[in-house]
């Protein structure tokens, strides 16, 4: 029996119309119902994965949540906010200058809206799915104060040029990866979805192997790797896959992660 399931939000928790489905909710709040803790975990900032809560009227809060591939942490057992390793302005700099092998449009978090130098298509998918309102800057100020990470989007089949390029000039200070098949992401090197599982643990005295933890992608594969039981949905990129214990029958349009909850037992067995 896990004391914490812990989970990624797109393409994982949500359908692809960002939708918590009945059959999800109804297992999430069984799991609370049994005392077992509940989280999120994504790339987004705390304070709009918060308002989660009533976007999917679930009748409890979040017991953590993990914002900001790790970076940010909002602890709701202990009522606290955490943050761990900004990037540096010149790290932020260098790396629009690394991302000029393809085609792409920079953005970062800061103040409740999206900096970003120019609108697009990308960013206005961007300001719709975060909720959040777009400010258009100079680039220089996209790297005028430290931040957690900063993020590129580009066209899905400039991707894997994107990656390659990333993986042939790495940094001892950050790293890159892909988050969405037109987003690439930066941060500091000692963060990850796994780092801030450790600190949930660490801050609440329980062990990582008992938590379950429910990811898709790359910024996934530490978390579902410190977990005690990693679990990557059937929809899931390859090499988060080869992080798992366990993948699920069904996708996320079609409650994969409701499914693995109900037929593992967790959600019939006494607490």
């Amino acid at each position: 029996m896990p004391q914490l399931v812990i989970c990624d939000i797109d393409a994982t928790l949500v359908n692809e119309k960002k939708e918590l489905t009945p059959r999800t909710k109804e297992a999430l709040i069984k799991l609370h119902e049994k005392g077992i803790y509940f989280g999120i975990a994504s790339g987004r900032p705390v304070d709009e994965l918060k308002r989660n809560k009533e976007r999917w009227d679930l009748p409890f809060d979040f017991d953590f949540v993990m914002g900001m591939n790790g970076a940010e942490l909002w602890d709701g057992v202990h009522q606290k906010f955490y943050s761990y390793f900004m990037m540096k302005k010149e790290w932020l700099k260098e790396t629009m200058e690394i991302m000029n092998v393809v085609e792409c449009n920079p953005m970062v978090y800061w103040k409740g809206k999206i900096r970003c130098v120019r609108i697009d298509d990308w960013m206005i998918h961007s300001a719709s799915t975060s909720h959040k309102e777009l400010e258009i800057v100079r680039l220089e100020d996209l790297y005028a104060n430290e931040n957690a990470k900063i993020m590129f989007r580009m066209k899905e089949e400039d991707m894997p040029k994107a990656e390659a390029w990333v993986k042939e000039h790495p940094s001892p200070y950050y790293h890159g990866f892909k988050t969405q098949t037109t987003l690439l992401e930066f941060c500091d090197k000692r963060i990850n979805k796994g780092y801030g599982l450790k600190k949930i643990c660490e801050l609440n005295d329980m062990d990582t192997k008992d938590v379950m933890a429910f990811g898709d992608t790359s910024n996934d594969n530490e978390m579902l790797k410190a977990a005690g039981c990693g679990v990557c949905m059937i929809n899931g990129t390859q090499d988060t896959k080869t992080c798992a214990n366990a993948i699920t029958k069904f996708d996320n349009d079609h409650d994969g992660l409701a499914v693995y909850l109900e037929e593992s037992g967790i959600l019939c067995q006494k607490y």
